[in-house]
């Protein structure tokens, strides 16, 4: 019998593989404010951040805050980018059917990204209803808040939630809101979440029902 009762996912990178496409294009917008890096350099900066966050990095990188023009741009780009070619994450939909126990999602990202890459991969019917974003808290990751929010609302207590993430900013939060997180390591490398303190690593998602169970 798995020691959890709830399973909270991350959204980008966890259910739907849309890291690589907002990196894209969130390099191109830096670019354009005369920040130039790679999109594995905008990854490890920005991937699991939340907007705030990612802002207030990027004005310290400029010396100012950057205008509410200029992220509401980059979303626009995104958002049209992610409905032509965002893909669910490869064997999510056999896992989400093989899990035991209930689950919901809880993101950085706000509820029109959620809806938009969710949607367009045919995963939102499975998520109605159990859909968090950090919107909702004061807080985002790597703050506890989102995870706390989502499991008092879904009726578990932390310690029966396991966290399924693909950052080290997710992996933080998980811990830091008293709940065990997997590290999904399709992408990123296997020693950042482990020394962000992942309990478990792997980098196939039909692995997870496996190991929720075997966890104890």
């Amino acid at each position: 019998m798995s020691a959890f009762k709830l399973a909270i996912f991350d959204c980008d990178g966890v259910l739907v593989d849309s890291e690589r496409i907002t990196c894209e294009v969130l390099t191109q917008c830096l670019a354009e404010l005369g920040l130039v890096m790679d999109s594995q350099e905008v990854w490890r900066l920005f991937v699991g951040k939340s907007i705030p966050k990612s802002m207030e990095m990027i004005g310290e990188m400029l010396g100012e805050r950057p205008s509410e023009s200029m992220w509401q741009d980059f979303a626009k780009r995104a958002n049209a980018e992610l409905k032509e070619k965002v893909k669910a994450v490869k064997n999510i939909e056999a896992t989400l059917d093989a899990l035991e126990i209930p689950y919901c999602v809880a993101s950085n990202g706000d509820f029109d990204k959620m809806n938009t890459t969710l949607g367009a991969t045919g995963l939102l019917p499975r998520f109605q209803g159990k859909m968090f974003s950090a919107t909702q808290v004061k807080t985002g990751k790597p703050a506890p808040d989102l995870f706390l929010l989502a499991a008092e609302t879904m009726g578990y207590v932390p310690p029966d939630c396991v966290v399924i993430e693909d950052s080290p900013t997710g992996v933080t939060a998980a811990l830091a809101a008293g709940m065990t997180p997997f590290g999904y390591a399709c992408w990123a490398p296997h020693e950042t979440l482990q020394k962000a303190g992942a309990q478990v690593l792997f980098d196939d998602m039909a692995q997870l029902p496996q190991l929720i169970r075997d966890y104890s």
